[in-house]
């Protein structure tokens, strides 16, 4: 019998960004050899509203030169491993999932617009946020929340936008943010999103959602999610990384 071919999921990856390739290939480890990950970086090392870090995100930029090697290894979809729909808007990840489609012929998504079908699949409308962010930025992703019709009851962010430094925040800070967001909503959180691909906070899920009793959307883990849902396969086949598998 002739070996199944794999599963190729091709993710895009800013350039500064060390924490989502290991955290992805964790994730989709239990489901190997029958899925494969596979990466391509563009240059992303500041995350700021300024006009030359908005520019990294330009869709017809880099991201899709990284995007079209990607296919040269003939993935089944492409997930944008990134955030930054959150505060440039959802439609430019929109745009940028059409671009990819109408360039190389496979479905894309992207983390935060993962999140958002996630959202919806839970029914939840209401949800705390963890970031590293600037102000500026966090308030630019509440707002994008909002006018979407979602509110953020919640949230805590610690200031850095230099990219590469966002791996060096470790558990111990995550976890008091995660605290701090479900003290600060009083009930009112029926989510908590750890809201950043450069956070090593997926592999926390599992532990938060145990201790405070709400599903844990982190954005390494919710891209992957959705590029499987795209191809069809069945909900609960990546286990010991939260909720959002089962759904």
């Amino acid at each position: 019998m002739a070996t199944p071919k794999p599963l190729r999921l091709g993710i895009l990856v800013p350039s500064s960004n060390t924490a989502l390739e290991p955290l992805t290939t964790a994730i989709v480890s239990s489901l190997a050899p029958l899925v494969t990950v596979h990466f391509s970086r563009f240059p992303v090392t500041k995350i700021s509203l300024d006009p030359t870090a908005l520019s990294q995100f330009n869709t017809n930029g880099p991201i899709l030169s990284a995007a079209r090697l990607l296919t040269d290894a003939n993935v089944d979809v492409i997930g944008w491993s990134g955030t930054s729909g959150g505060w440039l808007g959802f439609d430019e990840d929109e745009k940028l999932c059409q671009a990819i489609t109408d360039a190389f012929g496979v479905p894309a998504t992207t983390s935060t617009l993962a999140l958002n079908r996630a959202l919806d699949s839970l029914g939840v409308k209401t949800f705390g946020l963890v970031t590293p962010y600037l102000d500026d930025v966090q308030a630019r992703i509440i707002e994008t929340y909002s006018k979407a019709g979602y509110e953020v009851v919640a949230e805590s962010h610690l200031g850095v936008s230099e990219n590469v430094k966002i791996a060096d925040i470790d558990e111990a800070t995550l976890d008091r943010q995660v605290k701090e967001v479900m003290e600060k909503g009083k009930g009112g959180v029926k989510a908590v999103s750890t809201f950043c691909t450069n956070l090593i906070a997926a592999q926390r899920a599992v532990r938060w959602e145990e201790e405070y009793g709400v599903p844990v959307l982190d954005t390494v883990a919710t891209v992957i999610w959705d590029m499987l849902r795209l191809k069809g396969w069945a909900r609960g086949t990546v286990k010991g990384w939260g909720e959002m598998f089962s759904i």
